[in-house]
């Protein structure tokens, strides 16, 4: 376990640095100052956040140009009869400009309803959970809740709306990676990576943001045996990582994801 740790520690330390953010796909929404635009933004960025590293910077980019100057005014601001044509040309592997313009009405409706996305998240959250799991199935399913009226005149979302994708839930065993991404960025602090914007959130609560590659790096690092991408592997990651930093057992994923995305051999 101390040499994993000290790896660790080695990895975050050559890795974990301001110089690599163009690696990765926070590097979108470190583009914005204010925190009300990084919140958005970074929502907007972590949805998008499958594929290679240059095809996602190059949708948000696409995405947020189309909100410019300020994603969290046009949220605000968003009329679904006036400003979906803005995305019609926006396509993303699986999703199109309709799920990006309905992600917006949905971002809307939740920040009108509680005054920010941090708040109408906090509504699920309860600090004596062991981690960020039922806060985030809440917010999931609170989310899908919501009006989707403009795009779907039924009321009723089909359930293989490409909107769907954007919001997997860990009731349903999803690793949710892209969900744990944005939490990830929103809520750790301390570093020139994440914002930690979102202060009333605990990092300690925080689940790793889980995909195929980054399963294989842990898987063989020894972190899990377990072979499928999914919730129940990354709460045994995580629970595996906090015993390193109980405070902060996230803080390791930026530099586990440098090694995939710039093909470094697994140094253990």
């Amino acid at each position: 376990m101390k040499g994993l740790k000290g790896l660790l520690d080695d990895l975050n330390r050559r890795y974990g640095r301001r110089e690599f953010l163009c690696t990765s796909a926070i590097s979108v929404p470190h583009r914005y100052t204010r925190p009300e635009d990084r919140e958005i933004a970074g929502f907007v960025a972590a949805s998008l956040a499958y594929g290679s590293v240059k095809q996602i910077q190059r949708s948000a980019e696409a995405a947020l140009g189309a909100m410019a100057p300020s994603p969290s005014r046009f949220v605000r601001r968003f009329d679904p009869i006036r400003d979906t044509a803005r995305f019609e040309r926006f396509a993303h592997r699986f999703n199109t400009g309709a799920d990006l313009a309905l992600l917006c009405y949905f971002l809307q409706q939740a920040t009108n309803n509680a005054g920010s996305l941090q708040a109408f998240f906090l509504r699920g959250y309860d600090a004596s959970h062991e981690d960020i799991g039922p806060a985030l199935t809440s917010f999931v399913e609170r989310v899908l809740a919501l009006d989707a009226s403009p795009f779907y005149p039924s009321g009723t979302i089909p359930q293989r709306a490409g909107i769907r994708f954007f919001f997997p839930s860990p009731a349903q065993g999803s690793a949710c990676k892209r969900l744990n991404l944005f939490l990830r960025w929103m809520v750790r602090r301390g570093d020139e990576i994440d914002f930690g914007i979102w202060t009333e959130v605990s990092p300690s609560k925080l689940i790793v943001p889980l995909d195929t590659h980054v399963a294989r790096i842990v898987r063989r690092l020894g972190l899990t045996r377990m072979k499928q991408a999914n919730w129940r592997m990354a709460r045994e990651v995580t629970r595996r990582l906090r015993a390193f930093d109980p405070e902060d057992p996230v803080k390791y994923d930026f530099a586990l994801c440098r090694i995939g995305v710039l093909r470094q051999s697994i140094p253990y």
